[in-house]
Protein backbone atom coordinates (compact mmCIF):
# COMPACT_ATOMS: atom_id res chain seq x y z
CA UNK A 1 0.00 0.00 0.00
CA UNK A 2 1.83 3.46 -1.32
CA UNK A 3 0.58 6.78 -0.46
CA UNK A 4 2.47 9.78 -1.63
CA UNK A 5 1.83 12.90 0.56
CA UNK A 6 2.54 16.67 0.61
CA UNK A 7 1.62 18.91 3.50
CA UNK A 8 -1.69 16.30 4.15
CA UNK A 9 -1.66 15.39 7.63
CA UNK A 10 -5.35 15.96 8.50
CA UNK A 11 -6.41 14.01 5.01
CA UNK A 12 -4.00 11.37 5.20
CA UNK A 13 -5.03 10.88 9.23
CA UNK A 14 -8.86 10.00 7.66
CA UNK A 15 -7.15 7.90 5.04
CA UNK A 16 -5.13 6.04 7.32
CA UNK A 17 -7.75 5.63 9.78
CA UNK A 18 -9.81 3.77 6.07
CA UNK A 19 -7.42 1.51 5.57
CA UNK A 20 -7.15 0.27 9.70
CA UNK A 21 -10.59 -0.29 9.18
CA UNK A 22 -9.91 -2.50 6.04
CA UNK A 23 -11.80 -6.12 6.40
CA UNK A 24 -8.44 -7.22 4.98
CA UNK A 25 -5.71 -5.47 6.22
CA UNK A 26 -3.34 -3.85 4.36
CA UNK A 27 0.15 -6.20 4.66
CA UNK A 28 2.28 -2.95 4.55
CA UNK A 29 1.65 0.89 4.23
CA UNK A 30 4.41 2.80 2.35
CA UNK A 31 3.41 6.72 3.15
CA UNK A 32 6.15 8.90 1.49
CA UNK A 33 6.89 12.31 2.81
CA UNK A 34 7.61 14.39 -0.20
CA UNK A 35 9.22 17.34 2.17
CA UNK A 36 5.93 18.61 3.45
CA UNK A 37 6.10 21.14 6.03
CA UNK A 38 3.22 20.44 8.63
CA UNK A 39 2.69 16.70 10.59
CA UNK A 40 2.70 14.51 7.55
CA UNK A 41 5.25 12.23 8.69
CA UNK A 42 4.50 12.30 12.29
CA UNK A 43 0.92 11.10 11.55
CA UNK A 44 1.99 8.25 9.38
CA UNK A 45 4.34 7.06 11.72
CA UNK A 46 1.40 6.96 14.58
CA UNK A 47 -0.51 5.03 12.53
CA UNK A 48 1.96 2.54 11.80
CA UNK A 49 3.09 3.21 8.35
CA UNK A 50 6.45 3.00 6.85
CA UNK A 51 7.43 6.38 6.31
CA UNK A 52 9.76 7.22 3.71
CA UNK A 53 11.32 10.97 2.22
CA UNK A 54 11.31 11.54 -1.15
CA UNK A 55 13.17 15.29 -1.73
CA UNK A 56 12.23 15.86 -5.22
CA UNK A 57 8.38 17.44 -4.97
CA UNK A 58 5.58 15.83 -7.09
CA UNK A 59 3.10 13.21 -7.33
CA UNK A 60 5.56 11.02 -9.77
CA UNK A 61 8.46 11.63 -7.89
CA UNK A 62 7.02 10.63 -4.34
CA UNK A 63 4.48 7.48 -5.97
CA UNK A 64 7.45 6.18 -8.06
CA UNK A 65 9.64 6.12 -4.71
CA UNK A 66 6.89 4.36 -2.64
CA UNK A 67 6.24 1.60 -5.22
CA UNK A 68 10.53 1.06 -5.35
CA UNK A 69 10.17 0.59 -1.49
CA UNK A 70 7.25 -1.89 -1.41
CA UNK A 71 8.04 -5.16 -0.81
CA UNK A 72 4.70 -7.46 -1.35
CA UNK A 73 3.72 -8.75 -4.81
CA UNK A 74 1.06 -6.68 -5.30
CA UNK A 75 1.75 -3.03 -5.16
CA UNK A 76 -1.93 -0.92 -4.27
CA UNK A 77 -2.21 2.91 -4.57
CA UNK A 78 -4.39 5.56 -2.70
CA UNK A 79 -3.53 9.24 -2.31
CA UNK A 80 -3.99 11.10 1.12
CA UNK A 81 -7.27 12.46 0.12
CA UNK A 82 -8.44 9.01 -0.75
CA UNK A 83 -10.84 7.47 1.64
CA UNK A 84 -11.42 3.58 0.54
CA UNK A 85 -14.56 1.77 2.08
CA UNK A 86 -14.18 -0.86 4.28
CA UNK A 87 -13.76 -3.81 1.44
CA UNK A 88 -11.22 -2.19 -1.12
CA UNK A 89 -8.64 -4.00 -0.15
CA UNK A 90 -10.63 -7.28 -0.11
CA UNK A 91 -12.12 -6.87 -3.42
CA UNK A 92 -8.47 -6.32 -4.95
CA UNK A 93 -7.39 -9.16 -3.88
CA UNK A 94 -10.35 -11.65 -4.90
CA UNK A 95 -10.34 -9.59 -8.43
CA UNK A 96 -6.54 -10.53 -8.64
CA UNK A 97 -6.69 -14.14 -7.13
CA UNK A 98 -9.91 -15.33 -9.45
CA UNK A 99 -8.37 -13.55 -12.25
CA UNK A 100 -4.39 -14.36 -12.59
CA UNK A 101 -4.27 -12.46 -15.96
CA UNK A 102 -5.18 -9.35 -14.74
CA UNK A 103 -2.03 -7.13 -14.32
CA UNK A 104 -3.73 -3.72 -13.14
CA UNK A 105 -6.72 -3.33 -11.77
CA UNK A 106 -8.62 -0.09 -11.14
CA UNK A 107 -11.71 2.12 -10.36
CA UNK A 108 -13.20 5.87 -10.16
CA UNK A 109 -13.60 7.95 -7.41
CA UNK A 110 -16.58 9.65 -5.66
CA UNK A 111 -15.81 13.57 -4.78
CA UNK A 112 -17.02 13.93 -1.13
CA UNK A 113 -16.53 17.33 0.16
CA UNK A 114 -18.24 19.45 -2.71
CA UNK A 115 -21.72 19.90 -3.88
CA UNK A 116 -23.61 18.00 -6.13
CA UNK A 117 -23.37 19.64 -8.68
CA UNK A 118 -19.02 19.64 -8.94
CA UNK A 119 -19.58 16.66 -7.71
CA UNK A 120 -21.63 15.13 -10.55
CA UNK A 121 -19.58 17.56 -13.20
CA UNK A 122 -15.92 15.63 -11.75
CA UNK A 123 -17.02 12.47 -11.50
CA UNK A 124 -18.86 12.35 -15.04
CA UNK A 125 -16.63 14.63 -17.14
CA UNK A 126 -13.62 14.39 -15.81
CA UNK A 127 -13.00 11.17 -14.61
CA UNK A 128 -15.81 9.55 -16.60
CA UNK A 129 -14.30 11.95 -19.62
CA UNK A 130 -10.75 10.72 -18.66
CA UNK A 131 -11.60 6.55 -18.62
CA UNK A 132 -13.05 7.07 -22.06
CA UNK A 133 -10.74 9.36 -23.98
CA UNK A 134 -7.74 7.79 -22.81
CA UNK A 135 -9.50 3.91 -23.00
CA UNK A 136 -9.56 4.98 -26.66
CA UNK A 137 -5.54 6.03 -27.18
CA UNK A 138 -4.52 2.99 -25.21
CA UNK A 139 -6.78 0.53 -26.70
CA UNK A 140 -7.91 -0.46 -22.93
CA UNK A 141 -8.37 1.12 -19.99
CA UNK A 142 -5.52 3.65 -18.25
CA UNK A 143 -4.75 3.34 -14.51
CA UNK A 144 -6.68 6.05 -12.38
CA UNK A 145 -3.43 7.00 -9.62
CA UNK A 146 -6.08 7.58 -7.03
CA UNK A 147 -7.45 4.24 -7.15
CA UNK A 148 -5.35 1.30 -8.09
CA UNK A 149 -3.24 -2.02 -7.73
CA UNK A 150 -0.36 -3.36 -9.79
CA UNK A 151 1.50 -6.68 -9.47
CA UNK A 152 4.71 -5.59 -8.32
CA UNK A 153 6.48 -7.12 -11.52
CA UNK A 154 4.65 -4.64 -13.41
CA UNK A 155 6.27 -2.02 -11.98
CA UNK A 156 10.00 -3.30 -12.00
CA UNK A 157 9.43 -3.48 -15.77
CA UNK A 158 8.30 -0.30 -16.33
CA UNK A 159 10.16 2.06 -13.45
CA UNK A 160 13.65 2.71 -15.71
CA UNK A 161 11.41 4.10 -18.28
CA UNK A 162 8.34 6.35 -17.05
CA UNK A 163 8.85 10.11 -16.69
CA UNK A 164 9.68 9.51 -12.42
CA UNK A 165 11.11 13.03 -12.19
CA UNK A 166 8.93 15.15 -13.66
CA UNK A 167 6.41 16.48 -10.92
CA UNK A 168 4.69 18.38 -14.28
CA UNK A 169 3.13 15.90 -15.43
CA UNK A 170 0.22 13.16 -14.40
CA UNK A 171 1.50 9.99 -13.16
CA UNK A 172 -0.95 7.83 -14.20
CA UNK A 173 -1.22 8.62 -17.55
CA UNK A 174 2.58 8.50 -17.73
CA UNK A 175 2.73 4.88 -16.18
CA UNK A 176 -0.34 4.06 -18.01
CA UNK A 177 1.44 4.99 -21.87
CA UNK A 178 4.64 2.88 -20.88
CA UNK A 179 2.89 -0.15 -20.15
CA UNK A 180 3.15 -2.49 -22.44
CA UNK A 181 -0.06 -3.21 -24.83
CA UNK A 182 -0.24 -6.57 -23.69
CA UNK A 183 -0.20 -5.56 -20.08
CA UNK A 184 -3.67 -6.19 -18.85
CA UNK A 185 -5.45 -3.24 -17.27
CA UNK A 186 -8.96 -4.22 -15.52
CA UNK A 187 -11.13 -1.53 -14.87
CA UNK A 188 -13.99 -2.35 -12.33
CA UNK A 189 -17.00 -0.17 -11.74
CA UNK A 190 -17.69 -1.23 -8.61
CA UNK A 191 -14.11 -0.57 -7.30
CA UNK A 192 -14.38 2.73 -5.84
CA UNK A 193 -13.26 4.94 -3.32
CA UNK A 194 -14.18 8.52 -1.96
CA UNK A 195 -11.94 11.52 -3.22
CA UNK A 196 -11.11 15.38 -2.73
CA UNK A 197 -12.35 17.52 -4.81
CA UNK A 198 -9.97 20.26 -3.78
CA UNK A 199 -7.99 20.07 -7.21
CA UNK A 200 -11.29 21.71 -8.65
CA UNK A 201 -11.76 24.40 -6.36
CA UNK A 202 -10.21 27.11 -8.24
CA UNK A 203 -9.70 27.79 -12.34
CA UNK A 204 -6.17 27.03 -12.09
CA UNK A 205 -5.87 24.41 -10.49
CA UNK A 206 -8.45 22.89 -12.96
CA UNK A 207 -6.53 24.41 -15.90
CA UNK A 208 -3.12 23.15 -14.95
CA UNK A 209 -4.63 19.43 -14.75
CA UNK A 210 -5.41 19.74 -18.28
CA UNK A 211 -2.42 21.34 -19.30
CA UNK A 212 -0.59 18.04 -17.22
CA UNK A 213 -2.54 16.16 -19.89
CA UNK A 214 -1.92 17.62 -22.84
CA UNK A 215 1.78 17.89 -21.77
CA UNK A 216 1.95 14.15 -21.07
CA UNK A 217 0.68 12.80 -23.73
CA UNK A 218 2.77 15.03 -25.81
CA UNK A 219 6.12 13.23 -24.28
CA UNK A 220 5.04 10.34 -25.89
CA UNK A 221 4.23 10.90 -29.40
CA UNK A 222 4.88 7.37 -30.70
CA UNK A 223 2.37 6.09 -28.07
CA UNK A 224 -0.34 5.94 -30.77
CA UNK A 225 -3.76 3.78 -31.19
CA UNK A 226 -1.99 2.49 -34.43
CA UNK A 227 1.03 1.70 -32.89
CA UNK A 228 -0.50 -0.06 -29.84
CA UNK A 229 -2.89 -2.16 -32.02
CA UNK A 230 0.05 -3.33 -34.40
CA UNK A 231 1.57 -4.58 -31.06
CA UNK A 232 -1.16 -6.62 -29.78
CA UNK A 233 -1.79 -7.98 -33.02
CA UNK A 234 1.61 -8.97 -33.73
CA UNK A 235 1.90 -10.42 -30.79
CA UNK A 236 -1.55 -12.36 -31.00
CA UNK A 237 -0.26 -13.87 -34.29
CA UNK A 238 3.30 -15.58 -32.77
CA UNK A 239 1.42 -16.89 -30.03
CA UNK A 240 -0.86 -18.29 -32.08
CA UNK A 241 1.63 -19.58 -34.54
CA UNK A 242 3.27 -21.06 -31.37
CA UNK A 243 -0.06 -22.84 -30.46
CA UNK A 244 -0.52 -24.32 -33.66
CA UNK A 245 3.10 -25.69 -33.98
CA UNK A 246 2.78 -27.67 -30.13
CA UNK A 247 -0.90 -28.75 -30.89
Amino acid sequence: MVIPAWNDAEMLARALDALAAQLRPADEIVVVDNASTDDTAAVAAAAGATVIFEPLQGIWPAAAAGYDAASGDVIARLDADSIPPIDWLMHIEAELTLSPEIDVITGPGDFYDCNMVVAFLGETLYIGGFFHTVNLWLTQSPIFGSNFAMRKAIWLDVRDHVHRNRGDIHDDLDLSLHLDPNVIVAYEPSLRVGISARPFSTWSGFSRRLIWAYRTFAMHPEQTPWHRAAIKRATRIVSDERDRRTA
